[in-house]
């Protein structure tokens, strides 16, 4: 994967709903995500995550 950068739509290797970068802090990536209509937040490291470009 390209670096990512904010903004950019990623989701889970292990899969899991497209989430929009927000925030980015060296390896550590912040996402947010719709679960229904509640919106959901998390952290995962760059290395869990790839494009969800389709």
């Amino acid at each position: 994967m390209e670096e990512i950068k904010l903004g950019d739509v990623v989701i889970l290797k292990a899969g899991g709903p497209s989430m929009t970068v927000y925030q980015i802090n060296g390896n550590d990536i912040g996402c947010k995500w719709f679960d229904g209509n509640e919106l959901k937040y998390g952290g995962f490291i760059k290395q869990e995550l790839e494009s969800d470009e389709e």
